[in-house]
């Protein structure tokens, strides 16, 4: 099969986005085709500008023949890993979590996601 743009412009790839404080608006990214990238004024926006910007993207990969990478499969992962830190830490960690309302789990989360 050749794997031309209507190939991969049906493939599922994951994006993500985050809103521009400064400039106003949101970029918005294929974490799995490095570098294409583009930016909307409204997050209603998004879905179309992404895909026109993947469009552009895998465009500019097959004439140049550079080969483009399939969606990540994320089904191997499950969500979960322990992680060992010191008593002082998870103490540190226990008492920001009470002070802001929330679980141990979800405020771990939300500091590793920043």
């Amino acid at each position: 099969m050749k794997k031309d743009i209507d190939y991969y412009m049906n493939l599922s790839y994951a994006y993500s986005y985050k809103r521009d404080l400064v400039e106003g608006g949101y970029t918005v990214w294929i974490p799995d085709l490095k570098g294409c990238i583009t930016c909307c004024d409204k997050f209603e926006e998004i879905p179309e500008t992404i895909n026109d910007a993947k469009r552009a993207w895998i465009g500019a990969m097959l004439e140049d023949e550079i080969q483009i990478p399939e969606p990540s499969d994320i089904s191997q992962y499950s969500g979960q890993f322990k992680l060992r830190i010191p008593k002082s830490l998870h103490k540190s960690l226990a008492e920001q979590a009470k002070a802001e309302g929330v679980s141990l789990n979800q405020f771990c989360v939300y500091k590793l996601s920043k």
